[in-house]
């Protein structure tokens, strides 16, 4: 994510947890649901021009969690950022080892296969090995 994406992120989701906790002080909710928290600070995004599903780094326990409009749960083991990028890392130099998404290029953007703009799939060519 560039940064401008990565502070718009941030901003709009925090807008969305200012929003719950209005509600939230209208109508208690024993559970307290949360949008967003302020240490969370968005990293990846799952397309381009996707801000309504990502990664962000908690910075307060340095592992990664995952937003989206959905609201999904965790995935149940937790990667930090440090375990993230070297996996990403090992893919690209090893595309063949990719075990979910294989990267490649569309003009010099990098994409993963799964996230591809299926109107943009004739762009898309794998990194040489």
């Amino acid at each position: 994510m560039s940064l401008d994406a990565v502070a718009a992120v941030h901003r709009l989701r925090s807008g969305f947890q200012e929003r719950q906790e209005a509600l939230d002080a209208l109508r208690p909710d024993p559970d307290g649901f949360v949008a967003w928290q302020t240490s969370w600070l968005p990293v990846v995004s799952h397309g381009a021009a996707d801000h309504t599903s990502g990664w962000y780094l908690d910075t307060e326990s340095g592992y990664l969690g995952r937003w989206s409009r959905h609201h999904e749960g965790q995935p149940e083991e937790l990667d930090t950022l440090g375990t993230y990028l070297e996996e990403v890392a090992d893919m690209l130099e090893a595309p063949s080892l990719a075990t979910r998404d294989t990267p490649g290029l569309v003009g010099d953007a990098l994409v993963w296969g799964s996230r591809l703009d299926p109107a943009r799939e004739g762009a898309w060519r794998p990194l040489a090995e």
